[in-house]
């Protein structure tokens, strides 16, 4: 793979370069300190990918992302989260956080690989999707993907959250999102700390709750300030009391 290196500070250029100097299958092509001198490189030499830095004099890697040719894959490299979203947007494959490891920096270039060989545009859209994920780059917030664009769900407007099979759908009061995570790893996220288990494959937002009322066998039916109902298995109801007792009492 033949990677350019995009960056306006030195050291930052320094860091990739004895990163990158012993990874196999990578070869540097170059390195440009400026969004122009970034494309100029990418049109006179064949370049498959670029480690590209977001906050730039001149044009921002953003800029420089949205003038590369579609063949180009891109990785942002930046010491700043809010920019996660439009990354997402601009097709980026990965998006790296400053100062990150030299491990960090071995997944990103083996996700570059796996689009040179493999360009479907779901699986990338999935991978970054990860990525944003385990930043939690919007505190509060879920991305989900949905219909080929990047959806910021905020948290506080989902009452549920039910298993699917792999997936895991996220219900507000107007609306349903589809999210390719399982229910487990959707509650051990921090963003989702609001959120009680009720059932195998249901957990709700306790600050939504609205009613829950008791039925057969210890089981309870929960249902939302929005109206969805929600069976709260005999297993779970304790601690969804407690929880909720918790977060709602007044500070």
């Amino acid at each position: 793979m033949k990677l350019l290196i995009v960056d306006d500070e030195p050291p930052a250029r320094a860091k990739l370069r004895r990163f990158l100097v012993d990874m196999p299958g990578v070869e540097l092509i170059g390195e440009a300190g400026d969004g122009a001198s970034a494309l100029v490189a990418v049109t006179a030499r064949a370049v498959d990918a670029v480690l590209l830095d977001i906050q730039m004099p001149g044009m921002t890697g953003l800029e420089v992302a949205a003038a590369l040719p579609p063949a180009v894959l891109v990785a942002f490299t930046t010491a700043y989260d809010e920019f996660a979203v439009r990354a997402f947007e601009l097709n980026a494959v990965d998006y790296l956080l400053k100062p990150f490891t030299r491990e960090r920096l071995q997944a990103c270039v083996a996700r570059l690989k796996e689009r040179l060989t493999v360009p479907a545009r779901a699986q990338q859209r999935q991978g970054l999707l990860a990525a944003l994920h385990s930043l939690q780059p919007m505190p509060g917030h879920w991305m989900v993907s949905h219909r080929g664009a990047l959806h910021r769900v905020p948290l506080a407007e989902v009452e549920t959250a039910e298993a699917a099979d792999n997936y895991v759908e996220l219900h507000t009061a107007s609306a349903s999102w589809l999210d390719r995570t399982t229910l487990g790893a959707f509650l051990a996220h921090p963003a989702a700390s609001g959120f009680v288990r009720v059932h195998r494959s249901a957990a709700v937002n306790v600050m939504h709750i609205a009613r829950v009322a008791p039925l057969a066998k210890g089981d309870a039916e929960l249902t939302t300030v929005g109206g969805r109902t929600v069976r709260v298995s005999r297993r779970y109801r304790d601690a969804l009391l407690a929880s909720a007792a918790r977060l709602t009492a007044p500070r």
